[in-house]
């Protein structure tokens, strides 16, 4: 059962308790509101003003299970917050570890921070969870994909578009660094897991997926050098910096280019393209 009193008295602390620059917003002149505002919170959960507020209110029906994931996202609430959240709000909480998609406050503290880089935080079946702006101006939204597709190995191998946004020399160890990771992801989670499924969908579709899970080949490792391809600026050779949250299994990616190469000039006009040509 939602309890009202108890779930609006946390959100107006958790509200207060934060500043703008906590969650990558511009704090303006002339502020004199304690922590956030509540348009302001509802823009980070991705709901209206008035729903948020009611629920601040103690009014409206009860915030559904998607609703309470949303908002304690929005908030940067840790694990043991949201949890709390989902019970005041009469659910029961999601599973921790590798199947949550809750990212960490501290790495969305990071993430916030990263404006003028492309960066974006995965779970270890390659779906992406947060982008930044210029992230979403390099590859396009890679958070809209729905079911299997989430996944970016899942991808790999049934989306040429997917595909078209790398450079050719990469592919062949793109294949096979997707196909090794699934295979141990397998191995790690079980024959019931979502690994174990998205392998399963894939022998029947792709060739190239069944001869890549038949070697049985674990361990190929990435290159830190990335060549991205940008339908209007081309091919940008960007290193890849990973940071890994243990609890969670997610990973926050962060590409960069050399200081003073072509590349680095070519992100430099990204974040003035923005992501229109990618929407």
């Amino acid at each position: 059962m939602i309890d009202r009193v108890g779930l609006a008295a946390f959100l107006r602390r958790r509200r207060e308790s934060l500043q703008p620059e906590d969650v990558g917003l511009p704090r303006g002149q002339r502020r004199r509101t304690t922590g956030l505002r509540r348009e302001e919170v509802a823009t980070l959960c991705h709901m209206s003003t008035d729903y948020y507020s009611r629920i601040e209110r103690e009014r409206g029906p009860q915030p559904s299970e998607q609703m309470i994931a949303s908002i304690a996202q929005g908030l940067h609430l840790s694990l043991d917050e949201r949890d709390h959240l989902f019970r005041l709000a009469g659910h029961q909480p999601p599973a921790r570890g590798a199947a949550s998609e809750h990212v960490s406050p501290g790495l969305l503290r990071i993430l916030d921070r990263l404006d003028d880089t492309p960066a974006e935080v995965v779970t270890e079946l390659g779906e992406t969870l947060r982008q930044t702006p210029l992230g979403v101006a390099l590859t396009g939204d890679l958070t809209r994909y729905t079911g299997p597709a989430r996944s970016l190995g899942y991808r790999w191998f049934t989306d040429p578009e997917t595909r078209a946004r790398y450079a050719t020399q990469d592919h062949a160890l793109l294949g096979r660094l997707f196909a090794s990771g699934l295979r141990s992801l397998t191995a790690l989670r079980g024959p019931g897991s979502r690994a174990a499924h998205l392998a399963e969908l894939l022998l029947p579709q792709s060739e190239e997926f069944r001869t890549l899970w038949e070697s049985h080949e674990v361990g190929v490792r990435p290159h830190e050098v990335k060549h991205f391809v940008h339908p209007e600026l081309g091919t940008l050779e960007l290193s890849c910096q990973s940071l890994l949250d243990p609890d969670q299994s997610h990973r926050l990616l962060v590409y960069t280019a050399a200081p003073g190469s072509e590349s680095h000039e070519k992100l430099q006009l990204l974040s003035v393209i923005g992501s229109q040509a990618l929407v």
